[in-house]
C-alpha cells in the first residue's frame, strides 16, 4: 500500500488534506519535471560519488531544490576549513577527534544523495560524541559549528549512545559557510537520546546536512530540527529500526524569510517489528520568494510487524510572494500494524481567529502574533531543552517583528 500527498495551496489553517487509507499502484510522481520514483526502499544508496551523479533538478530527490545554488557541494574536492566546530560536553560524556578510517564511523547508514555523499569522501577528521554505556549525562553536551568562510567545505559528526544511557546533544550551526555535513546517530539496546540541530546561520550560508540515524532494541531517539537561519538549508534526516520495541520522535520547526529556501525531507525506515514513530514538523514563511519544502517518506517493510506510526506537517504562510510544499509519503508492505497514517495542511491566517481577537480589543498586530506563537507553541514545549526554547522563541518574536513592520507601513 503506498499513499501520497502533496499541499501547495493557502487555504485556513485549519483545513488539512488527511490521507491514511488511499491506494496507488506501481510508481508515483508529483508535479511537472519530476521523474517517476517507486519504492522508497529503491531510492540509489552508495560511499562512491561515480554511483550518485551531479543531480539536474529534474530527479524526484531534487526537484524542489535550488540545485544552482547548492552546486558548489556537489564536487569531489570539497575542502575541510570553512568551519569549526567546538564541543562543550558533559561531565559524563568523551570527545573524540578521529581519522576517516576509524572503524566507528559509517554504521549508521549510508549516503542517499549528491551532497551526503561527497560529504563522505571529503572530510579527513571526525568529531566523536560518545556517552559511555549505563551512563546518564547530568548536562547537555553542546556542538558548535561555526562558519568561517565561504569555501565549499565538508565535516563529520558522529553521536554514539552506548547501551542504556541517557544524553541530550544540541548540534548549533552559526555563522556563514557553503555545508555539506554528515551527522550519524547510533542508538544502542535501551538507549534514550535527544538530538537537537539548530541551523542559525547568517544570510548567504548555504548548508546541506545529512543525518542518518540507526536505533536499537528499546531504544529511544527524539530527534528536532530548527531552521531559521542561512540562504538555502537542506536537511535529511533518515532513521532505520534496527531491534524491536524501539521508538523515534521527529520534531521540526522553521521559519522561512523573503528569498530563503528551506527543505526538510524525512526517511523513516520500519524494518523490524513492533516499533514506532511519531514526526511533527511545522513551519511559517513570509516575504517574496520564500520557500519551504518538507518530504516526508516512512516505509513499513513486510517484516515489521506490529508498526505503529504517524506523521504531521503544517504550514503557515504569513504573506503574498511565499510558497510551501509539503509531500508526506506512506508504504506499507503488511497489514498486520498497529496504525498508519498521515496529515499535511498548508494555509494562511485564519480570518476567523483574528476576527476574534480583535473583537475583544486586541490590535491586528497583536492578534497574528498570537496566532503565530499558538502555531508553535505546542511544538517548542515537546523539545524539552530550556535554552533551546528560550532562543526559539526570541527568534519567532524577531522573525515576526519583521511582519509586523510591514503590515504597519502598508
Amino acid at each position: 500500500m503506498t499513499t501520497t500527498a502533496s499541499t501547495t495551496q493557502t487555504e485556513p489553517v485549519g483545513l488539512s488534506t488527511d490521507h491514511s487509507q488511499a491506494v496507488q499502484d506501481g510508481a508515483h510522481s508529483h508535479g511537472v519535471g519530476g521523474t517517476p520514483q517507486g519504492s522508497r526502499a529503491e531510492r540509489i544508496t552508495s560511499f562512491d560519488p561515480a554511483v550518485i551523479t551531479e543531480p539536474t533538478g529534474r530527479e524526484e530527490e531534487w526537484r524542489f531544490s535550488p540545485v544552482k545554488r547548492l552546486a558548489p557541494l556537489f564536487s569531489t574536492t570539497l575542502g575541510s576549513a570553512g568551519v569549526r566546530t567546538t564541543v562543550v560536553d558533559a561531565p559524563e560524556v568523551t570527545v573524540e577527534i578521529v581519522g576517516r578510517d576509524d572503524e566507528r564511523l559509517g554504521r549508521a547508514g549510508v549516503p542517499g544523495d549528491r551532497t551526503a555523499v561527497t560529504a563522505w569522501n571529503a572530510f579527513d577528521e571526525a568529531t566523536v560524541v560518545t556517552i559511555p554505556a549505563e551512563a546518564v549525562a547530568s548536562d547537555v553536551t553542546s556542538v558548535r559549528i561555526e562558519g568561517l568562510s565561504d569555501e565549499p567545505t565538508a565535516t563529520h559528526l558522529l553521536i554514539q549512545a552506548e547501551r542504556h544511557s541517557e544524553s541530550v546533544v544540541v548540534i548549533d550551526h552559526v555563522g556563514s559557510a557553503t555545508l555539506t555535513e554528515t551527522v550519524e546517530i547510533v542508538v544502542e539496546d535501551g538507549a534514550h537520546l535527544t538530538v537537537v540541530s539548530v541551523q542559525d546561520w547568517s544570510a548567504g550560508a548555504v548548508h546541506a546536512s545529512s543525518h542518518r540515524a540507526r536505533i536499537g532494541r528499546d531504544a529511544k531517539l527524539k530527534h528536532v530540527v530548527v531552521t531559521f537561519g542561512g540562504d538555502v538549508v537542506r536537511v535529511t534526516p533518515d532513521a532505520e529500526f534496527t531491534g524491536t520495541g524501539g521508538e523515534v520522535e521527529m520534531v521540526g520547526l522553521y521559519f522561512a524569510d523573503a528569498d530563503q529556501h528551506q527543505e526538510h525531507r524525512l526517511f523513516v525506515d520500519h524494518a523490524v517489528p513492533s516499533c514506532k514513530s511519531r514526526v511533527t514538523y511545522k513551519g511559517a514563511l513570509q516575504g517574496e520568494g520564500a520557500h519551504t519544502v518538507w518530504v516526508g517518506d516512512v516505509l513499513i517493510r513486510t517484516e515489521a510487524e506490529g508498526t505503529d506510526t504517524y506523521e504531521l506537517n503544517r504550514n503557515l504562510v504569513l504573506s503574498d510572494g511565499a510558497r510551501a510544499d509539503s509531500v508526506p509519503n506512506l508504504e506499507i508492505e503488511t497489514g498486520l500494524i498497529e496504525g498508519a497514517g498521515h496529515a499535511s495542511a498548508t494555509g494562511r491566517f485564519d480570518d476567523e481567529q483574528l476576527f476574534y481577537l480583535q473583537a475583544r480589543g486586541i490590535p491586528e498586530t497583536d492578534a497574528r502574533r498570537l496566532v503565530v506563537r499558538g502555531f508553535f507553541a505546542e511544538l517548542i514545549q515537546e523539545i524539552g531543552v530550556p535554552s533551546v526554547e528560550e532562543r526559539l522563541l526570541e527568534s519567532i518574536e524577531a522573525e515576526l517583528a519583521k511582519s509586523m513592520s510591514v503590515i504597519e507601513g502598508r
